[in-house]
């Protein structure tokens, strides 16, 4: 498939977009001071430690405190590879206890942590003293002392070479994980990058000991090196740059590879994303409702726990008679389709897809065996489990930033996030409920100030009708309407003058 990729800045946001044949697949945005923050590390303070979650609360200079799970704290063999404070003696009874718990930290430590989870909505930041440094072919642990391959070389013969050269490369201390990348790789050009990722890990080191608490001490590299470093540019057309500055950075950094001869600098005189029909690719990934090419959909809930995906037929209704070749058709489409929108989406954590129901066996299976091929191609792992008897197919994806949604919106301040409205007959009802305690607190005029809409609503109905006759009879309500407000805000004040001052829009109720 012919992939490129498309890097543009607005300010200090960066744009960037990866695209199959014309289709978007990846999308993302690094915003200036709200930047990603997964892969960076900071000089922290170990704040509390719960022995019963196996778990501490790290001060790394962030809004909320970072969360470093036990797991995620090398043994205490390893700690003289990990600068902390917590060598000193600890007299109090709660330090004994925490220095008990296998924890390896108490309140107090001043740690090295690494970001390995940015912070999503309410939940904190994942943390981890296990310590990586990515590089173009290699991951360099210092921390670690294993060696392993990527999962994406099947290969048992080339698996087991690369496996040798990552032990030769561990000689120096840490553990290395080969990449993809490292495949066609010489040793020579290997050890020349272990030897950097080492540098970069003795810089961070020593910009450790003159740190302060909550400082940055290591920037993993930007979203542009990032995709370029992670994506293997020998499948990749064309790399285009809208904005100079990055374009003569990632000039630099291609200038000795082949792949210079792919980067593009775009001077077109409309954006970007908008002349390669990008822009409104990016809208679809926001939108509850997918339409697949032949007349069916796609419907997305997210929750806080995981997010439902629903099959829908729609409009398409096969080109047989035969209503069991007619779902499998859509399941077959939707699978993949699934597995492009869960990566281009950002989607990580639970998913589950509700598939139209199939009686057949073996379309199960064929669909199953669709989405799992499609999942193999993210770049974020996956793991999927067998679908069910009602068609339900459970998967995970590893959830390393934040998704599109929390990226490109924002909470309504009308709907507070339920992403529905109040109908006209309801802003009525509580308007009258607001008319009624004004009236309660002993006076004789109201005025309300609503939505235009609202109020040629309640005049239309006559919705207060019955009120201006009965309870309200000796009671005068005016009513001001304005454009410019929501359906949903109105105000209501009371006013016992006998002269009222209005604008000239104001009317008297019935």
């Amino acid at each position: 498939m012919k992939k490129d990729m498309f890097f543009d800045y607005f300010g200090e946001d960066c744009f960037a977009a990866v695209t199959e044949n014309g289709k978007l697949i990846e999308f993302h945005l690094d915003a200036g001071s709200t930047s990603e923050i997964s892969g960076n590390v900071y000089k922290g303070r170990v704040v509390n430690v719960l022995e019963g979650m196996q778990a501490a609360f790290v001060n790394f200079g962030q809004a909320k405190n970072g969360y470093l799970y036990a797991g995620d704290i090398p043994a205490a063999a390893d700690a003289d590879k990990v600068p902390a404070a917590g060598d000193h003696a600890e007299s109090s009874e709660e330090g004994k206890a925490t220095a008990a718990s296998g924890l390896h930290v108490r309140a107090g430590d001043e740690v090295m942590v690494q970001v390995s989870k940015s912070p999503i909505g309410n939940k904190g930041a994942r943390l981890s003293m296990c310590l990586s440094f990515v590089g173009k072919r290699l991951i360099f642990l210092p921390t670690a002392d294993f060696c392993a391959v990527s999962r994406k070389i099947t290969d048992e013969g080339e698996r087991a070479q690369l496996l040798s050269a990552a032990q030769k490369l561990s000689a120096g201390g840490g553990g290395f994980i080969m990449r993809t990348n490292a495949r066609d790789a010489a040793l020579r050009d290997l050890r020349e990058e272990a030897k950097y990722l080492r540098g970069l890990y003795e810089q961070t080191r020593e910009n450790f000991e003159h740190a302060s608490v909550g400082d940055l001490i290591y920037r993993d590299a930007d979203v542009h090196v990032r995709l370029l470093r992670d994506f293997d540019l020998a499948d990749v057309n064309k790399i285009y740059i809208g904005e100079g500055g990055a374009f003569t950075h990632v000039e630099a950094a291609l200038r000795r590879t082949r792949y210079r001869s792919k980067l593009v600098r775009y001077t077109g005189e409309r954006e970007m994303f908008e002349f390669f029909g990008l822009e409104e690719q990016v809208l679809d990934s926001i939108r509850k409702r997918v339409e697949l090419e032949n007349g069916a959909y796609l419907i997305f809930d997210k929750t806080e726990a995981l997010t439902a995906i629903d099959v829908n037929t729609g409009r398409f209704t096969g080109d047989t008679a035969a209503l069991e070749d007619t779902v499998f058709a859509t399941n077959l489409l939707a699978a993949r389709e699934i597995a492009r929108q869960v990566r281009l989406r950002n989607i990580g954590g639970i998913v589950v897809v509700d598939f139209i129901d199939m009686v057949d066996p073996a379309h199960r299976e064929a669909v199953a065996a669709a989405l799992q091929e499609g999942l193999a191609q993210d770049r974020a792992k996956c793991n999927m489990s067998a679908m069910t008897e009602f068609g339900l197919v459970q998967f995970t994806r590893k959830k390393f930033k934040s998704d599109n949604i929390a990226m490109l919106t924002r909470a309504c301040p009308h709907c507070k996030g339920s992403g529905v409205m109040l109908t006209d007959d309801y802003i009525s009802f509580r308007i009258k409920i607001a008319i009624k305690s004004c009236f309660a607190q002993g006076y004789e005029n109201a005025v309300v100030e609503l939505n235009a809409g609202i109020f040629a609503y309640i005049l239309s109905s006559r919705r207060f009708s019955a009120c201006v006759r009965g309870e309200w009879r000796e009671k005068r309500v005016y009513m001001i309407p304005h454009k410019t407000y929501h359906e949903e805000y109105f105000t209501v004040r009371g006013d016992n003058n006998p002269v009222l001052t209005l604008p000239e829009t104001a009317r008297l109720l019935y």
